[in-house]
């Protein structure tokens, strides 16, 4: 399996650069905040960090809206500090993706503000520009995100609607004027010279859409994921290719998997695609095995499976799937072996290595636009009676509250406890690394008890069987078939009462909210 790239051998860590370590007492973390912590980092036994935006940025969409997409915006520090980081990444092992926003800009950007100046400036075709409907209002019926209603707004000084998917201050590119994917595509190579080792895509198959404008169809959006998608990835591949050893990956935000599996099934677009349907799952074995072997189906030989549960716009594993809290402890543990043990590399969004739930933020602190911000909490590095209401995040104010049981659950707590979940965590991707099996080997699921979702994983003369109860009873584990006379070893138990060591599968029941690794002999 020596011919796995980086970014399938490991996992990757997503940042989120305000929440993650605020290094000047601002309250709001930044790039040197993530230096500090690279110690952190490595220990954990990731092979990548995945920055979410630090451009210039008004912050409206808290850095998804760019108004600079070659610098650092100063509440996150400079591009000496991003230098600095990729440098001090570098030096530890660790590959640095950035995110790309590729869809939209600011409305400040300087693009838009000469776009927006008059019909006849020479970048007004750089954004979707439109004349009024023959009846008067929007061009069409396409709608922006978040139920914000028309995805058109009228500018009165030139008299027509400008395109965003998203909010009125982030207006979309127009990807089909070639100017606008020449500048797009230096954007990459600025990145890529400073040394970054791959890019997360937001919101890839935006950039394709219908130049006519045809109103979506229940069965085919026409504001997304257009034919022209295929070449203009091949077109972004062909950007990173010019560099060694990059990788694309892409936020398609597809809800049907046959479409989502054609950004990664052909070998020349994108590497890893973030599977949604996945994400979306409930709390369910027979559902996720199902999602799993379907994808799997799909896939065929090339694509690779990108594996995650929570990200900064998604509520955290330990709050969404929680029937009480103790539940969710458990069900973080299990959801972090399941996307670990499976074949495909697996994204780790800050804190879920802690197991930390979603903060309450009191409606005098909401922020965000969508209601992302419990998701979005700061760190706790330390506990508060220690380190004040900061808890080791700021020495200031942090700018949004930190997860109230955060003395149990700071990094300092769980680094003492061998059996805290960030202990967990870190013996879970050390037995990743260990077992070759679990990085490149084959995966087939395994029939067991209701409840229970088993796979086999098998490679580099390693067997290696993995079982994971949904449910919160005791299940045997009664697998439907035999897997060989041979030995069996626990290697992993999401339960620290769990005896590790040989175990008689034939006996073998799992505990309430359990998953195991389990090596198996050859046969």
């Amino acid at each position: 399996m020596s011919d796995l790239h980086w970014w399938q051998r490991s996992a990757i860590y997503q940042i989120y650069p305000r929440s993650f370590a605020d290094s000047n007492g601002d309250g709001v973390g930044d790039l040197r905040g993530i230096i500090d912590q690279l110690d952190y980092i490595d220990a954990l036994g990731v092979g990548a960090i995945w920055l979410s935006p630090f451009y210039r940025s008004p912050m409206v969409d808290f850095g998804y809206d760019v108004a600079d997409y070659t610098d650092v915006d100063p509440i996150f520090g400079t591009l000496d500090d991003f230098d600095a980081l990729v440098a001090e990444a570098h030096r530890a092992g660790i590959r640095v993706v950035i995110d790309w926003v590729p869809n939209h800009t600011s409305d400040q950007h300087p693009w838009f503000v000469e776009s927006r100046s008059g019909p006849d400036s020479p970048r007004r075709d750089w954004y979707v520009w439109r004349d009024p409907a023959p009846a008067g209002g929007p061009p069409n019926g396409w709608q922006a995100a978040w139920g914000m209603g028309s995805a058109w707004t009228f500018d009165e000084q030139t008299g027509q609607y400008y395109l965003h998917s998203f909010l009125p201050q982030q207006p979309d590119l127009n990807w089909d004027n070639p100017d606008v994917e020449r500048a797009m595509h230096d954007v990459l190579r600025f990145w890529l010279r400073r040394g970054v080792d791959g890019f997360r895509i937001d919101v890839v198959q935006k950039i394709a859409k219908d130049p006519a404008l045809g109103e979506n169809q229940p069965d085919r959006p026409h504001d997304e994921d257009w034919p022209t998608i295929r070449d203009r990835l091949r077109q972004i591949r062909a950007v990173a290719h010019e560099f060694d050893d990059r990788m694309l990956a892409g936020e398609v935000y597809i809800l049907d998997l046959p479409r989502l599996v054609n950004y990664v099934s052909s070998g020349d677009e994108l590497d890893l695609a973030h599977n949604f349907v996945f994400l979306r799952l409930p709390w369910d074995a027979s559902a996720i095995r199902a999602s799993v072997e379907e994808f799997a189906e799909l896939a065929g030989d090339v694509a690779w499976p990108a594996w995650f549960l929570s990200n900064h716009d998604h509520p955290r594993v330990a709050s969404r799937f929680a029937d009480e809290p103790a539940t969710g402890d458990r069900r973080a543990r299990v959801a972090a072996m399941l996307i670990t043990a499976m074949r495909g590399t697996p994204f780790v969004y800050q804190g879920e290595e802690l197991g930390l739930p979603d903060a309450e933020i009191p409606p005098d602190r909401v922020v965000d636009v969508d209601g992302r911000d419990p998701e979005r909490a700061p760190i706790p590095w330390l506990p508060r009676s220690v380190a004040g209401p900061g808890a080791g995040f700021t020495s200031g104010q942090p700018w949004l509250p930190i997860v109230a049981d955060a003395d149990r659950l700071c990094v300092e707590s769980q680094d003492a406890d061998p059996d805290s979940t960030l202990a967990f965590s870190r013996a879970l991707l050390a037995l990743r690394a260990r077992l070759e099996a679990l990085q490149g080997g084959a995966q087939r699921s395994i029939d067991a008890a209701p409840g229970l979702f088993c796979f086999l994983r098998e490679g580099n003369d390693e067997r290696v069987l993995v079982a994971l109860n949904f449910s919160s009873d005791e299940n045997p584990l009664e697998l439907g078939e035999d897997l060989g006379a041979g030995g069996a070893v626990i290697e992993l138990s999401t339960s620290n009462e769990r005896a590790l060591g040989p175990v008689e599968l034939a006996s073998l029941a799992l505990t309430p909210d359990e998953g195991l690794v389990v090596s198996l002999a050859n046969a």
